[in-house]
């Protein structure tokens, strides 16, 4: 089993130990859709971290989406409901890139690749690079973590 679900497991035990109605939820609700992940397809399997992540970016995104429809209807309560719970999935998340960090990395990947002065044509050379360094902040919050 990935560290990631035991660590999930083990903090979900801590929550309802701790009667932390929030966290607990929570938890139980990314553990079942980490459950549901591993099910669907063909043959049921075991999630690598990586997987565990997007799941969690997935869910994280879900609440923010939430807490902002419910906001601009007017509905503040489920709004902070939602936050909060993106707020505990995000505890579980790498922290992300902020935009001076990705500008680095993109200029480091062009200088690597040769790619600097191609155009778009470099563009596959440049990401092939790119996407192990950054796969996690593409799976997340588009502006940054802990909103």
């Amino acid at each position: 089993m990935s560290e990631l679900k035991d660590r999930l497991r083990s903090d979900l035990t801590g929550a309802m130990k701790a009667r932390d109605e929030l966290r607990s939820s929570t938890l139980r609700m990314v553990l079942s859709a980490i459950t549901n992940a591993e099910v669907a397809g063909k043959v049921a399997r075991d999630l690598t971290d990586d997987e565990i992540i997007g799941v969690l970016s997935t869910e994280g995104k879900k609440r923010r989406e939430a807490a902002t429809a419910f906001a601009e209807a007017g509905r503040t309560e489920l709004a902070d409901k939602e936050t909060a719970e993106a707020a505990v999935i995000a505890e579980y998340l790498p922290e992300q890139l902020d935009a001076a960090a990705i500008a680095e990395v993109v200029t480091a990947a062009i200088q690597q690749t040769g790619a600097a002065g191609e155009g778009m044509r470099a563009m596959g050379k440049v990401m092939g690079v790119l996407q192990p360094q950054v796969r996690v902040a593409e799976l997340g919050d588009d502006h940054g973590r802990g909103h």
